[in-house]
């Protein structure tokens, strides 16, 4: 009887082994595909995800280089303007004195010259040497002798440097020579017609460092009024008032 109770309990045991080894087989078989269309779904939305990183990358690339390019394209455009607003600067600059030179010429027609000197300069100088001076102090002697007189000072430079520096650069150097006169022979302010020309204006053509040399100057005019000279000789002398 036990034998057969026990025999009894080995097979149900064997059988329920069986029907779970069964079971287990049929859950793996079952579920396999779908646990490797769920593998395949993330390594696809893994290479999606790295693909939209990657066209992120590419998009923010390219998105940055045109705002460079367009960064680099207003700082040419404001390079331009800038060197448009200095070129029309330097225009009017020399507009400016071109009519300050025709009014001083208009005025000066009715001048001629009594005598006149030209003092030269270092390079980028505007002192006056000692022998500029002394061409200044022998036309000074002139001033007692002329009559209803004026002194004109040209300003000038040679070729070298910018437009505008050179009209800096010239008037400073007639400066110069009007200070000099002033201090020590007391030439009062209205006696002179002064203009830096800069380069507009050179004494000889060319480029060799002795024309650049003579173009370094200033040339300084004493000019006698001859309009006033010829009303004075026409105006009747108190002899001649007596007589009538």
């Amino acid at each position: 009887m036990n034998r057969v109770l026990s025999s009894a309990m080995v097979a149900a045991l064997g059988l329920t082994t069986m029907v779970g080894c069964a079971s287990k087989k049929y859950v793996r078989n079952e579920t396999a595909p779908t646990i490797t269309k769920v593998n395949e779904l993330d390594e696809l939305t893994a290479k999606n995800s790295n693909e939209i990183k990657d066209v992120d990358s590419r998009a923010t690339s390219g998105i940055q280089g045109a705002n460079q390019k367009a960064g680099e394209a207003d700082q040419h455009a404001a390079s331009a303007q800038q060197a448009a607003n200095q070129a029309q600067q330097l225009a009017s600059t020399a507009a400016s004195r071109v009519d300050q030179l025709s009014n001083q010429v208009a005025n000066l027609d009715n001048y001629r010259d009594v005598t006149d000197a030209t003092v030269h300069f270092g390079f980028d100088k505007a002192t006056l040497t000692p022998k500029a001076k002394e061409a200044l102090d022998q036309l000074a002697q002139q001033f007692s002798g002329a009559k209803n007189w004026v002194i004109v000072v040209d300003g000038n430079t040679d070729k070298i440097g910018s437009a505008e520096y050179n009209y800096e650069l010239s008037k400073r150097r007639a400066d110069a020579v009007v200070n000099y006169l002033a201090s020590k022979y007391s030439v009062p302010a209205h006696k002179f017609y002064m203009i830096g020309l800069g380069k507009d204006k050179p004494a000889e053509e060319g480029n060799s460092a002795k024309t650049r040399a003579e173009n370094r100057r200033v040339d300084v005019h004493l000019m006698t009024n001859i309009q006033d000279q010829q009303a004075q000789a026409q105006q009747p002398s108190p002899t001649q008032d007596a007589q009538r």
